[in-house]
């Protein structure tokens, strides 16, 4: 009997479970609640996520993919309100065209002791064209304040069986319940991967019917906490638990087995085979007469190389679209000076092979994009350009749509792993993206202390590589005036004059100025307390959270060297000053190097960190966190003086 009743006790809370999880049953609890019960920080949370895919096979005997998805939102905070704006993408550049269809959309607010229900206007639904491709279906809930719960469900109709849309079941706010159902036909074999770090339950059942069986995957989870962006991480969406199908195989009843699989090779051949893409690279009529002159003279491969690229930079302007096919085209895009990023980086191919280089063009995605999981021609969106120097095995990376690019030296949002180059003969190759060589910066410092409590001297900066790159990004069109503002401003009011720049293509980038400060001194009593870096310390962790799930990750491989030299007033000796140490994580990814020494009345402080790896895995995440905690412990350390 005592069994029983226990039974009887599961089945009373699975029900009221199940039955909390549909729309239209807002409880005053669930009004009244003002945070969320696991993450407080949250702006709001998904009370319930539903979706369930299913194959139908209309009159004109052609597969349809239906999915159905159920939401509940609650908001607790002002900054959730955003999450009252909803949006759907649905695809419409295709043969056919995916519709969507919104139901059930409504607001509830605890009004008294009562719930009030609003329903979304029709005026408050439309859709947006955001290119020729995509479309979004844009929903705005009306009367949302703090406390409101948002409910909507919605349709997606589709004639593309070769994937559907991914299923998240991570988001930036809290998801307190999540389920997916799909329903795959016995005919079709899917590729699957679930992305992220998050524990998801999978089941699978077969289901008979008179048309045709199917198999049933069910995948739900529990109290997922949000992703959310932090410092160190290229595209937090990599690392979002994410469900990802494409269609593998068909294999029907009397009929040939149909092998859908891509592989990248696939990929970059149909790519290179697009009219808008290898195409373009034949036409040279447009530029011939130009490079011919630009060239005549030069019989280096690198300095033709170099010559073409600064060229082709020089001329044209990237409109700030990415993609690997061409939008004008590169005869319209030459005479015009102004492409895409396709325009203008397939040109320069076509230019280099006139030039008798081994040039050809690599796809890419940018780090927006995210990365590849299975092999598509969706996986990329950009192209640049590689070319094989004779003797030399690495080959060097070009973008032309940059005006700060350099030769293997990329804009950021390239720097994402790695990309395909394709060659004339349908073959492709993987190129890694990611830097080799240390960038580097130096930094020098002579300073002297007057009147006890103002400190002045000068200061050298030289930058190398992706530093120097970054440095032109930011800084490259101001006036002197300008960057001299920036700079007391970054370094707390600092006055800065003298400044100079020595900023030659190619070269490090040399920052000269003297500077004046008359709040790097602490007087206590008769003592000095002075910062071992003085302005140039750093004094906040970029590492907050308590835990990390996916790695950090940094732009490029650098050093970052300090060398001060602070001289101490005649009427001042030492007291203190802080001791040398090394920190590095066991791996040696990450090394911090912190040596002082005293010769007569000068004060030597040299400071260094290196960055050994882009990547460092989340299992080293407190480790990492450690060595930035006592590296500002030691930067923070005072100097003290004290009156002879």
């Amino acid at each position: 009997m005592k069994n029983i009743s226990i039974i009887s006790l599961l089945l009373i809370f699975q029900l009221g479970f199940t039955q909390k999880l549909k729309l239209g049953e807002v409880t005053v609890d669930e009004l009244k609640q003002s945070v969320h019960p696991i993450d407080s920080s949250s702006s709001a949370a998904y009370l319930f996520k539903k979706g369930k895919t299913n194959f139908t096979l209309t009159r004109d005997g052609f597969w349809e993919i239906t999915t159905e998805v159920e939401v509940k939102i609650k908001i607790y905070k002002k900054e959730g309100f955003k999450f009252a704006n909803q949006e759907i993408p649905y695809f419409v550049g295709g043969n056919g065209k995916e519709e969507v269809y919104v139901y059930d959309a409504y607001t509830y607010n605890l009004v008294g002791s009562k719930v009030e229900k609003t329903k979304l206007k029709s005026e408050s639904e439309f859709k947006e064209e955001v290119n020729d491709k995509w479309n979004l279906k844009k929903i705005t809930f009306p009367a949302v304040r703090e406390g409101s719960i948002i409910e909507f469900s919605y349709k997606i109709v589709s004639p593309y069986i070769s994937n559907f849309n991914d299923w998240h079941f991570q988001h930036e706010i809290p998801v307190n319940s999540v389920r997916y159902e799909v329903y795959i036909p016995e005919y079709f074999r899917y590729r699957t991967v679930i992305a992220g770090f998050e524990k998801i339950s999978t089941e699978e059942k077969i289901i008979t019917s008179l048309d045709f069986n199917s198999t049933k995957y069910s995948y739900s989870a529990q109290d997922i906490m949000p992703i959310k962006g932090e410092e160190f991480v290229r595209n937090i969406n990599n690392y979002t638990s994410v469900l990802k199908y494409e269609l593998a195989s068909i294999n029907y009843p009397n009929k040939p087995f149909q092998n859908m699989s891509l592989s990248w090779d696939d990929v970059s051949k149909s790519i290179y085979d697009n009219d808008n893409f290898g195409r373009e690279l034949n036409f040279k009529s447009y530029f011939e007469e130009e490079i011919q002159v630009l060239i005549k003279d030069i019989a280096s491969p690198k300095d033709r190389l170099d010559k073409i690229f600064q060229y082709v930079q020089n001329k044209m302007v990237w409109n700030e679209n990415n993609s690997y096919n061409c939008e004008k085209g590169v005869k319209k895009a030459f005479k015009e000076k102004v492409g895409n990023s396709a325009d203008i980086n397939l040109m320069l191919v076509a230019m280099l092979r006139y030039a008798g280089l081994d040039a050809n063009p690599i796809i890419v995605s940018t780090r927006s994009n995210g990365i590849a999981i299975f092999p598509s021609r969706s996986a990329f969106n950009y192209v640049i350009v590689g070319v094989k120097l004779s003797g030399d095995e690495n080959v060097v990376l070009l973008d032309a749509t940059n005006k700060n690019s350099l030769p293997n030296i990329l804009p950021l949002k390239v720097l994402n792993w790695s990309g395909r180059m394709l060659m004339p003969n349908g073959t492709s190759k993987e190129i890694s993206l990611e830097p080799n060589k240390y960038s580097i910066k130096n930094i020098t410092i002579l300073a002297d202390i007057v009147d006890d409590t103002n400190i002045k001297g000068k200061v050298r900066e030289v930058s190398t590589e992706y530093l120097a790159f970054l440095f032109r990004e930011k800084y490259a069109n101001l006036s002197n005036q300008s960057l001299i503002e920036k700079i007391e401003k970054d370094y707390d009011g600092t006055e800065i004059e003298d400044l100079t720049i020595k900023n030659e293509n190619s070269k490090p980038i040399n920052l000269t100025y003297s500077f004046f400060s008359d709040n790097l001194v602490e007087i206590i009593g008769e003592k000095l307390y002075i910062s071992p870096l003085l302005f140039m310390e750093m004094n906040k962790n970029p590492f907050k959270s308590e835990k990390r799930s996916y790695p950090i990750e940094f732009d490029f491989l650098q050093k970052i060297n300090y060398n001060i030299s602070l001289k101490v007033p005649e009427n001042y000796k030492i007291e203190y000053f802080p001791s040398s140490i090394i920190y590095k994580t066991p791996k040696g990814e990450l090394v911090y190097n912190f040596n002082t020494s005293v010769t007569n009345d000068l004060i030597q402080i040299s400071s260094s960190i290196e960055i050994n790896s882009t990547i460092i895995t989340p299992e080293d995440y407190e480790i990492l966190k450690s060595l930035f905690k006592e590296m500002i412990s030691k930067q923070t350390d005072k100097i003290i003086l004290i009156k002879k």
